[in-house]
């Protein structure tokens, strides 16, 4: 399930170039993203105490697993480790609201 290689960059002669390079790259990230939202809104559902949205030692093992194929991909870690923390972070506020979202009680007349 995981990518052990990336294509080179093709080369580009032009601004323009990379720009599509990188949108039609969007294209396919943006999508990837929407379905790990889905799994992390799971994440918000099964779990039952908000004490364990907040897990350390998975951050650790994914910054780990990203630090690692991005070492294998050639690509800056530094780069990746920015980008996960930043979605980390972002996740972990998701499901925090979803989990309250969830366990909301309707509002009384």
């Amino acid at each position: 399930m995981s990518q052990t290689h990336a294509s080179a960059p093709v080369y580009c002669s032009h601004m323009a170039e990379v720009r599509a390079h990188i949108d039609a790259l969007d294209a396919q990230i943006v999508p990837l993203l929407a379905l790990r939202c889905g799994y992390v809104a799971q994440a918000g559902r099964i779990k039952q105490d908000p004490g364990l949205i907040y897990d350390q030692e998975r951050i650790d093992a994914i910054l780990e697993r990203v630090q690692a194929q991005a070492s294998a991909l050639g690509a800056p870690a530094q780069v990746l480790e920015a980008a996960y923390r930043a979605l980390i972070a972002a996740s972990i506020e998701f499901e925090r609201a979803e989990f309250a979202r969830l366990r909301a009680q309707p509002a009384q007349p």
